[in-house]
């Protein structure tokens, strides 16, 4: 089994496992990895994370062209703007998972680091969250916004539609979304109750252990 199959295979295993657990319905969401020849691997517009079949996946070459498969999903340019900016992308997700939703609805969110620091968990895998506005689904102007970042996120949070997150391959990645959503389910669900976060110089002494790229 070549790379590429075994890559095209994990793409759905994962989509699945996320549908499965409910962290996106319907035919929402889309999840996208570079190919061992740096062309991309992209789920299909219009398509299921629970039904994804690996033999129609949408396939990109290193030049961006369109190869085979079905038509690649209408938020193509949130995906190319975190593999332009961000050296480091290995593969890019997108869900409309509840809590992160729900959360980007309250109007005292900071959108500048959109999670609170409730666990070590979060700030290792997704450093600071960004909050971007709410753009019409597949409007080129969210990949714009990303772009606006310089590559300085690896994780947004598009307001009143879903978290976007890109990782060094599609399990980082798709760890790394869980966390936010994961996150920001505690986030609603401690609301209004004082919780404790964790303090700054607990933060700051995560972010120097585990190396994590924080902008300021």
């Amino acid at each position: 089994m070549n790379d590429e199959i075994k890559l095209r295979e994990q793409i759905c295993i994962l989509a699945k496992s996320m549908f499965d657990r409910g962290l996106t319905g319907g035919s929402t969401g889309n999840i996208s990895s570079r190919t061992s020849d740096g062309g991309l691997l992209v789920s299909p517009t219009g398509t299921s994370f629970g039904r994804l079949d690996p033999g129609r996946l949408s396939r990109f070459d290193a030049d961006g062209e369109f190869m085979s498969g079905d038509k690649p999903t209408k938020e193509m340019p949130l995906h190319t703007a975190f593999y332009e900016t961000r050296g480091t992308a290995g593969a890019v997700v997108h869900l409309h998972s509840c809590h992160s939703v729900a959360l980007s609805l309250m109007p005292d969110i900071d959108h500048e680091d959109f999670l609170p620091h409730f666990t070590p968990y979060s700030i290792m895998r997704l450093g600071r969250v960004k909050l971007l506005p709410f753009f019409m689904p597949g409007d080129p102007e969210m990949g714009k916004a990303v772009r606006g970042l310089s590559g300085k996120r690896s994780a947004v949070m598009l307001a009143n539609h879903g978290p976007v997150v890109a990782g060094k391959d599609i399990e980082a990645a798709c760890n790394a979304i869980e966390e936010l959503e994961d996150t920001a389910r505690l986030a609603m669900m401690t609301r209004g109750m004082n919780a404790n976060s964790l303090n700054d110089d607990q933060v700051k002494s995560i972010i120097t252990k585990f190396d994590v790229e924080w902008d300021s």
